[in-house]
């Protein structure tokens, strides 16, 4: 759109404490209009409705803060969005993952769609349409009352959308630790036609593997009902613009904001903004669960019991040996070399993506105890 022309009868709503209905006409009326309802609180258990409105309609910013940002309350605090009156939520994620920042870690960043100006806060700028009406509500599911919550929701109503305008979607899901030999799935496969936006996806490297790299996975992504992927990458920090390794960087569209090489802890993430990726029927997205280090250390790690299965080897300049393919090599025949292997971390991911329908296929998000379990220590100083 634009900035110096106005669409016909669209009107703008800010929706907060001091004016929860958007209404016309309707914000700051408390305490004779002196910043008389700015925050709330939300209760062990309850669920507090952030925003309702009916009609047709486009949310274009959602900021946040809060009073405790812990790991464990922005993991146990859940966002859900609905659209078009449906009872299945299209977003249903906690909080914190869900402004593009994992494993609870707060820093300053910016990129297309979040941002964090002081580590502190949390901006969402993602367009999402809606035709008859949307509906947003936090649930406090910790026993402990969320002291501060302020918040401000910027939308327009009385928008007109397409035909092929679309809802926006988001999901979350963990394993702790991934099923040996599988990839992880960053976006289950979900039915119907869209546009994968990307995600953001945390990692904790199991301490068994005593500090062996672990992004040598690919990210892959399947189209319909088809049994082999259509799109693959060359590995993990490929994926996200980067090259021999991972650490802290953020651009527009890909970025690492945690690189904790000591802990053990990465967080980053990739939105496909200038390269959409397009899907009609179903889609499914993702990421070889695959690490690397070299032939003695993989043979010590195997004879102290370390989950591995060898998958291949990079012999630098004398070849690379697919070990998966017949007659497959044993790499304790070998003397030097790169094995790239499967192992078994703790992974995460928030998936966003747009669909035809204002609900998707997708299991609910994951009890408190399966997001929480083992989280990471308290915010470190940012780098």
């Amino acid at each position: 759109m634009n900035l110096y022309e106005k669409p016909t009868g669209v009107e703008t709503r800010w929706v907060s404490f001091e004016n929860p209905t958007g209404a016309r006409a309707e914000a700051a009326v408390t305490n004779r209009g002196a910043k008389g309802y700015a925050f709330d609180a939300i209760a062990a258990g309850e669920t507090k409705t952030l925003l309702y409105l009916t009609g047709s309609g486009t949310i274009r910013r959602i900021w946040v803060t809060i009073d405790d940002r812990s790991p464990q309350m922005l993991r146990s605090l859940r966002l859900d969005m609905f659209w078009d009156g449906e009872s299945k939520p299209a977003v249903s994620v906690p909080l914190g993952d869900f402004f593009g920042v994992g494993l609870g870690h707060r820093t300053a960043f910016e990129c297309a769609l979040f941002s964090d100006p002081e580590g502190r806060s949390f901006n969402c700028s993602i367009p999402m349409p809606f035709r008859t009406g949307a509906r947003i509500t936090v649930t406090n599911e910790t026993d402990q009352p969320l002291k501060h919550i302020f918040y401000d929701i910027d939308a327009t109503v009385g928008d007109y959308h397409a035909a092929n305008a679309m809802y926006f979607h988001a999901c979350w899901r963990r394993e702790t630790p991934n099923a040996l030999g599988q990839d992880f799935a960053i976006l289950p496969c979900v039915e119907g036609s869209g546009r994968f936006l990307g995600s953001n996806v945390g990692v904790v490297a199991s301490p068994i593997y005593e500090g062996s790299w672990w992004g040598e996975g690919e990210v892959k992504v399947w189209f319909g009902e088809d049994k082999s992927p259509t799109l693959c990458g060359s590995g993990t920090e490929d994926y996200i613009g980067t090259g021999w390794g991972q650490g802290l960087f953020t651009n527009r569209t890909q970025g690492c904001l945690l690189a904790d090489t000591a802990g053990g802890r990465w967080a980053f993430y990739r939105y496909h903004i200038d390269d959409p990726i397009y899907f009609d029927g179903a889609c499914q997205v993702a990421i070889q669960t695959i690490g690397g280090n070299g032939v003695k250390k993989i043979v010590e790690l195997i004879d102290k019991g370390a989950p591995i299965i060898p998958v291949s080897v990079d012999f630098d300049a004398k070849g690379f040996v697919r070990l998966l393919d017949p007659p497959g090599v044993d790499i304790r025949t070998l003397d030097n070399g790169w094995v790239n292997f499967w192992r078994q971390d703790d992974w995460s991911a928030t998936a966003y993506f747009y669909l035809d329908r204002p609900s998707s296929n997708l299991p609910p998000l994951a009890q408190l105890a399966e997001r929480t379990r083992g989280m990471s220590p308290p915010d470190m100083p940012s780098s």
